[in-house]
């Protein structure tokens, strides 16, 4: 019999109740045992859920207040020095994610990255060169007994030993030659007690994620993976252990795993069907092979014929018993379910699957290749029809914006004048003094703004009230800018429920669902929009508001807009063309923006590009490519402006060494990055390669709740100034203010204009 699995389902529920939930508690609203007591009820309905869709393998440890590789810190005691002194358990774990500022207690969050390519972060672990172990499991078996308790037997997930070590980072103080790898021999004693819980418990088979397996490692890694595998396998006869990866090829990374004796292993078939026949032919008979056949990552309808035939393919070669089938990855990265959804037309609902309606397709594939096609007919004539549809709809071409992609010309993406010469005719312009002062865009969306859009929407509240209350916060927002003499201003972006999905909404091709969340980090989820069809910009879609905050100050104020990359990673995106093609259509989109914005008189204009790096393939071999198109998509947007316009970007959460040279041919006249919560090592790229052009390094963490004190903003602009020159260096935040509270923001604003005020009068002393 061939099993139908799941890597893992989304958290925050049909209505994002996890969310509600977990922010409840921080507000103080519930007490602990109200959000356990909570949490156990959303997870047995998760679990229900599945075995009612007729799932074999059900994921369990899925789960998590915040993200899965934080569970594992702290379920190892991998728990930083600075948070000992706090009372353990939800304290101790929610000041790890976001940091804790009260009662005299002052920590900082650990350092947060994007988890792979995706946009879900997770908090980086920080070891110790004489890093101690510490095995708290209750989480893992807990989750295990509670969905037995209510008659389901589940396939405990855990993060792989090696994966967990390569994600992490040495702590700071560490010496030079510690790598993190090289505590696997202490941690798998640690795995080995998990597991055999699990098998106490009753587990008969557990996944460990070993995401790594997919990037490009060193040959040396092979006997650690080898080693970890040979013990891990041996902790229990009833126990069956998959080893998962994802997102990409294994490729020759297989051999690190392929001679242990494991019983099964995960591919991806979405991101690289073309893996399929080589593992076949490299598989032991005692291993099992689990096919990532439907999109665990974008929520098109799957082409189960197309599905069925690659499963097909491994029956006959393997056996229907050593079949497994699955999404190609966990469906954390999709949203709930399309029942949710009750504006969309039923042609737009018939192309789309979320999560809920994954599993339908991933029992529609076991069951015909386990009853016969017969037995699933009427489900794959519906499939059919929707594939049919989608692929001759009249809605996807747009002969107008084709004949523009057939007119680029090369100058379109180079701006006119080298960085220098633009730089002195800026300052001529802008009069900008050192150290110049702004956010990167966003500020507080407060509940008094969410009720408002959504009075709107429900048509509450007219169009001009909705815009007098805008204009009011917008006001507001300048004010208190002018107030703590801010340099460069920004108009708060109270308007806009999302960095894409605003435009999205603004833009021909796009679509947009109703319940269609996605978690990106702890509680914050995003709605991504849907590319369906050829983008276009219909009309302006910032200029007045910009206009508007302008006219209320002298000061200049930035326009703000995302960038085509971002529109794209951000977005769940067509994939009946290639993805370059897309992304050609929203810079060019983008630029009339840019170029009417202009021509309003705004004289700086921030193009957000925090995804490109997100973007970057995991294989090295696949970056020039990507790096190319992405980089020109930036330059087509941006380059059809005058010299004397300010063209910024923000980048967060990147590991710039990888891709400073991309950066630097972005020819962005300034770029503001995250910086504060990697220990300013992300400045080492700028430094070590010149970087030419200006540069806001992030001064404080928008991500936690804390207010940085002048001492601690003093102290981190000094150590960065050991990296960036002063005449090219910028002040400001390391994102966007939106998920912050107004309160918070008064007081690290104000600290920070104070402390570059503090720097430029030491200057003009000197």
């Amino acid at each position: 019999m061939v099993i139908a699995t799941n890597l893992g389902f989304p958290r925050m529920g049909a209505k994002r109740e996890l969310k509600r939930l977990v922010e409840n508690f921080w507000a103080g609203k519930i007490d602990e045992n109200a959000l356990l007591s909570g949490a156990k009820k959303h997870r047995e309905e998760h679990w229900s859920l599945q075995k009612n869709a007729g799932l074999d393998h059900i994921p369990s440890n899925d789960f998590s207040f915040y993200d899965q590789v934080v569970d594992h810190s702290y379920a190892f005691g991998v728990i930083p020095a600075r948070y000992k002194n706090l009372k353990p358990g939800l304290e101790t774990y929610f000041a790890m994610c976001r940091g804790l500022q009260k009662s005299g207690v002052d920590v900082e969050a650990c350092e947060m990255k994007k988890w792979f390519d995706t946009n879900y972060h997770y908090i980086v672990p920080e070891f110790d060169s004489n890093q101690q172990f510490n095995l708290n499991a209750t989480k893992i078996t807990t989750e295990y007994n509670e969905a037995k308790a209510v008659g389901i037997q589940t396939r405990p997930v855990i993060l792989g030993p090696v994966s967990y070590l390569l994600l992490g980072k040495p702590a700071r103080g560490s010496p030079q030659e510690f790598e993190p790898i090289q505590l696997l021999s202490k941690l798998l004693p640690l795995y080995e007690e998990i597991l055999c819980k699990l098998a106490e418990a009753g587990a008969t088979w557990i996944q460990i994620d070993e995401p790594c397996l997919i990037r490009d490692l060193p040959p040396t890694l092979k006997n650690e993976y080898t080693s970890a595998y040979n013990v891990l396998t041996k902790v229990s006869p009833k126990l069956k252990i998959l080893i998962a990866t994802y997102f990409e090829r294994i490729g020759t990374n297989i051999d690190f795993i392929i001679d242990t004796p494991i019983n099964a292993i995960h591919i991806d078939l979405v991101r690289s069907p073309g893996q399929l026949e080589p593992i076949l032919k490299r598989l032991p008979s005692t291993v099992s092979l689990s096919l990532g056949l439907i999109n665990g990552r974008n929520i098109w309808t799957a082409n189960l014929d197309d599905a069925l035939a690659e499963a097909q393919k491994a029956v006959t070669a393997l056996g229907s018993e050593r079949v497994f089938i699955a999404p190609s990855c966990s469906l954390l990265h999709t949203p709930h379910s399309v029942q949710n959804e009750k504006k969309m037309d039923s042609e737009m609902l018939g192309w789309l699957s979320f999560a809920v309606e994954k599993i339908h397709e991933l029992v529609i594939i076991s069951k015909a290749l386990n009853c016969g096609v017969d037995s699933v007919q009427a489900e794959l004539d519906v499939n059919r029809k929707s594939i049919q549809s989608r692929r001759t709809s009249s809605r996807i071409h747009d002969p107008i914006v084709q004949e523009k992609m057939k007119s680029l010309t090369p100058d379109m993406f180079k701006r006119k004048t080298p960085f220098r010469e633009r730089q002195q005719k800026q300052k001529q312009k802008l009069g900008l003094p050192l150290f110049p002062t702004t956010t990167v865009g966003s500020f507080p969306q407060t509940k008094e703004v969410r009720s408002i859009r959504a009075k709107l929407k429900k048509g509450d509240v007219t169009l001009a009230q909705y815009d007098d209350f805008m204009n009011k916060e917008i006001e507001k927002c300048i004010r208190f800018q002018e107030g703590i003499d801010m340099d460069v201003l920004v108009h708060g972006e109270f308007e806009r429920n999302d960095m894409v999905e605003f435009f999205g909404e603004n833009l021909q091709g796009y679509v947009h669902s109703e319940n269609g969340w996605v978690q990106s980090y702890g509680s914050r989820c995003t709605k991504p929009p849907i590319i369906f069809g050829d983008v276009s910009r219909p009309k302006p879609m910032t200029v007045e508001v910009i206009k508007y905050a302008q006219s209320l100050t002298k000061k200049l104020v930035k326009g703000m807009l995302t960038g085509p990359v971002t529109m794209l990673q951000w977005s769940f995106v067509r994939d009946d063309q290639p993805r370059k093609d897309t992304t050609y259509q929203l810079a060019l989109a983008i630029l009339q923006e840019v170029q009417d914005l202009e021509a309003a008189g705004i004289s700086v204009i921030q193009i957000d590009e925090p995804a490109i790096r997100e973007g970057l393939p995991i294989r090295k071999e696949d970056w020039n490519e990507y790096l190319q198109w992405a980089v020109d998509a930036f330059l087509l947007s941006s380059c059809g402006v005058d010299c004397s316009t300010q063209i910024h970007t923000h980048m967060c959460y990147s590991d710039f060494n990888d891709i400073i040279e991309a950066i630097q041919r972005l020819d962005a006249d300034v770029i503001t990055i995250e910086n504060s919560r990697s220990d300013l090592k992300l400045l080492n790229a700028f430094e070590k390669r010149e970087y030419t052009n200006e540069i806001g390094p992030g001064l404080y963490d928008i991500h936690s709740p804390r207010v940085p004190s002048t001492e601690e903003l003093k102290t981190r602009l000094k150590e960065i100034l050991k990296y960036i020159p002063k005449n090219l260096l910028w002040v400001n935040p390391d994102c966007g203010l939106k998920t912050r509270g107004w309160k918070e923001v008064e007081a690290a604003l104000k600290n920070l204009t104070d402390v570059a005020k503090e720097f430029r009068a030491a200057e003009a002393g000197c």
